[in-house]
């Protein structure tokens, strides 16, 4: 068995823990006890690791991954913003509850970050006040259209020379942006307890604030629904030893993006894979991929390795790679008091 970094020394234990329950976590009273009896370990010892990995920085949190805009609203945006002004910029947005992501990357708009809000009116305020304090133009927003692939699952076991690196399950079926769900009070309070992942405790659906089992029958009709994309261990990618990666975009035309799509989807080369608004005259394209690996290298390879495979070198591209991560964490919808209004 590979580890994804020999510097890393994880044990036997922690790198099943990272590599095989990054989904289908189980919705019971005690799943870490289940993920025990699984790796023939006891309870204690899951929930051990699992908190040492957390403090370590190589796992995110334990929890769920909400599809883009089923809850609340979100959007990528970008900024150009002067060299001499990037960190000041940056800083400020990240700072941001509602910015989850923000990457600066080689591009004249060079500032990238999603911006996630309890609701459309919500994000587009949070988009005016940045524009507002950065005082460096008008931002890039582009709205999801469709999404073919957004998973962000990584097959730790995967050799960098493997043909497929990630053990992602592409999409069979475009999916159009969810209309934001209806949140009932207990449901708002569900996400907002979720929102930091579920606590690494022996009963962790106890503590979200409902009863156990409404919790879990709650999250298991989200599951069924598209709600929630993904529920288990979210890896921090990065401290994994992916540390390059790159945001691929092309210039599709519109009649044939979702077959082009769904054919990169399926080849499992992608991390992310889906279709935005064009804003021109600014920007162009309409199709985006994410490629993550352990260096520049390896990334453009695999960009170089799609493009061919799914005849994408017609159409007009651009690569964009990521020089600094400002921020990294999973979406929040603050205390989502206004999330049961859409």
């Amino acid at each position: 068995m590979t580890h994804p970094d020999p510097a890393l020394a994880l044990t036997e234990l922690e790198f099943k823990l990272l590599n095989c329950f990054q989904r289908d976590f189980p919705l019971l009273a005690r799943p870490f006890s289940a993920l025990a009896e699984q790796l023939e370990t006891s309870e204690t010892q899951v929930i051990a690791h699992l908190q040492c990995m957390q403090a370590r920085g190589l796992i995110s949190r334990v929890g769920a991954v909400f599809r883009p805009n089923a809850i609340g609203a979100s959007a990528l945006a970008a900024l150009a913003v002067p060299v001499d002004r990037l960190e000041d910029v940056a800083s400020y947005i990240s700072a941001r509850p509602e910015v989850n992501h923000n990457y600066e990357r080689e591009h004249r708009f060079n500032l990238w970050f999603v911006v996630t809000a309890s609701s459309a009116a919500r994000l587009r305020a949070v988009l005016r006040d940045i524009e507002d304090v950065s005082q460096c133009g008008a931002a890039l927003v582009l709205p999801l259209q469709e999404d073919y692939h957004i998973d962000l699952g990584f097959d730790l076991s995967a050799r960098s020379d493997k043909k497929f690196s990630f053990a992602t399950t592409a999409s069979s079926a475009r999916e159009r942006p969810a209309v934001p769900v209806m949140l009932s009070v207990a449901e708002q309070t569900l996400v907002a307890a979720l929102q930091n992942g579920l606590p690494l405790v022996s009963r962790p659906f106890a503590a979200l604030g409902l009863p156990e089992p409404e919790s879990i029958a709650m999250i298991a009709r989200w599951l069924d629904d598209g709600v929630i994309k993904r529920l288990g261990v979210v890896v921090r990618h990065h401290e994994l030893g992916y540390r390059a990666n790159a945001m691929a975009v092309w210039d599709v035309p519109d009649s044939v993006v979702s077959e082009i799509g769904q054919a990169i989807a399926a080849t499992g080369r992608v991390t992310l894979c889906y279709r935005r608004a064009r804003q021109l005259p600014n920007w162009s394209y309409n199709l985006f991929c994410m490629i993550h690996g352990k260096d520049r290298t390896e990334v453009a390879a695999r960009i170089g390795a799609l493009a061919e495979i799914c005849k994408l070198d017609p159409y007009p591209h651009s690569i964009l790679f990521s020089r600094t991560r400002f921020k990294q964490c999973g979406a929040r919808y603050a205390s989502l008091p206004e999330v049961a209004h859409g």
